[in-house]
């Protein structure tokens, strides 16, 4: 459970979790590992889980509506995939697979964790300012060139 709570102290959506509560965080995650080009999960299916990535690389990719699919992101030790779930309970938004062999990351079922955000208003405070602080990012620096509009 240390390699846990060390691997989650360095995630910034959990930026400013005190120790109990990171253990807290450990005590529901599920380690996974994943084979080279082993699919973690699919567009459009249901977003039950966030993976954060203890080793290796996780390939993102959006696929348009003629099937067409590109590489959105790669992501390494550290990073979240799947968060947006805890905001609005969706479907992926794109197809995630491991990159190389072994890929190792940590999931957390999305009710477990709503659920301990319930139990622990701290926590869930806290998941969700932070949350809140990544999409304000991301919007903020979107490309804005009206060329890449739909």
């Amino acid at each position: 459970m240390e390699q846990a709570i060390d691997l989650l102290r360095q995630v910034d959506l959990f930026r400013g979790l005190n120790a109990v509560q990171l253990a807290r965080l450990a005590a529901i995650a599920q380690r996974e590992t994943f084979d080279a080009d082993q699919v973690v999960f699919t567009q459009n299916t249901p977003a039950d889980k966030l993976y954060i990535v203890a080793h290796g690389q996780l390939e993102v990719r959006v696929h348009d509506e003629n099937g067409q699919g590109h590489t959105a992101v790669y992501l390494g030790t550290g990073q979240v995939v799947g968060e947006m779930a805890l905001v609005d309970a969706g479907t992926r938004s794109a197809t995630v697979v491991a990159v190389e062999a072994p890929t190792e990351a940590y999931s957390i079922p999305n009710a477990t964790l709503l659920a301990l955000c319930e139990s622990d208003t701290a926590i869930g405070y806290v998941l969700m300012r932070n949350l809140a602080q990544d999409m304000s990012f991301k919007l903020r620096h979107r490309s804005l060139d009206p060329s890449e509009a739909d």
